[in-house]
């Protein structure tokens, strides 16, 4: 983000808010977001700013603070047609890193909130669709003279594409509604008995499997008997049992896995053919998409 809309955000909200900053600590600067910690006369509040596509997170953390999930408080927000800016309850540190317990317990409750109209459907059709969108933003990068040896990707997206529809059943089974999309320890926050949910910019209403098969990240290689053993213990906290079911002919962690990579994949190329476009990364998207478009393969036996 430009420093120029940073600072003209920060003021709006802040005005807003009533509060005014004696000083600003960056916590995390991106091209699509923007977050700093601010001290004010009252006490510490986070800032936080984004664009497009993140601009529906202050009325996801509010509704859900109605609905008696544990965010942050939105203290005030303001939007534009093309900018969020919201300054929000300062969480402080965490006693210690979220534990697969502690998702469990987390994530069980959103799935059974109800899902505003504001988030996006993950539909069948959306999920089934996702190879081609991936494919076409690769086709714009490679027009572009970008990404010259992502053939193996484009065939393998191509693979998928292919097998998609069918793979894609049984999106509508439990747990359907509510998806942190981004879901993993880091975005857990744990003091004593207390876990808190934060960044859920990209929230949206579908498959709550692809929270599960995201908790462990994408770092290491999927392991589905780690994941089985995750949807085990969230129907065992109280997830539906069809949490278990198979679908599109694959058991649950399968499914769920795979389609997470497909997921990541269509992300990490939108950033980079529409979003970001910074030539200067391609070779680390290229790197990253190449592996998680074969553990996709694999997993959903295209």
């Amino acid at each position: 983000m430009h420093t120029a809309d940073i600072d003209q955000l920060r003021d709006t909200v802040l005005r807003r808010a009533g509060l005014t900053a004696r000083d600003r600590d960056v916590l995390h600067d991106w091209a699509l977001s923007h977050v700093e910690r601010l001290g004010t006369p009252s006490g510490t509040v986070i800032f936080k700013c984004a664009v497009q596509p993140f601009l529906e997170e202050a009325r996801s953390l509010s509704h859900l603070r109605t609905a008696g999930i544990d965010v942050p408080e939105v203290i005030a927000s303001v939007r534009t047609p093309t900018a969020l800016g919201m300054v929000l309850e300062d969480l402080g540190t965490p006693e210690r890193e979220a534990t697969d317990a502690d998702g469990v317990a987390a994530i069980v409750p959103l799935h059974a909130a109800t899902a505003p109209d504001h988030l996006p459907i993950g539909s069948a059709e959306w999920l089934a669709t996702l190879p081609a969108r991936a494919l076409g933003h690769l086709n714009r990068l490679r027009a572009a003279g970008r990404w010259n040896e992502a053939g193996d990707i484009a065939a393998a997206l191509a693979a998928l594409d292919e097998a998609s529809f069918p793979r894609a059943r049984g999106v509508r089974t439990p747990p359907f509604g509510w998806v942190h999309s981004e879901f993993h320890p880091e975005s857990l926050h744990v003091r004593g008995d207390r876990r808190r949910l934060y960044d859920l910019a990209r929230a949206f209403a579908g498959p709550g499997l692809i929270d599960l098969a995201s908790w462990h990240g994408t770092i290491d290689a999927p392991d589905p008997a780690r994941t089985r053993a995750l949807i085990d213990a969230y129907v065992a906290a109280g997830g539906p049992d069809q949490a278990l079911a198979m679908r599109g002919g694959l058991p649950a962690e399968n499914w769920a896995l795979g389609w997470h990579r497909v997921w990541v994949v269509e992300w990490f190329l939108a950033q980079a053919a529409v979003w970001i476009v910074d030539h200067a990364t391609d070779h680390v998207y290229v790197r990253v998409v190449r592996r998680h478009v074969q553990d996709a393969v694999h997993l959903l036996k295209v």
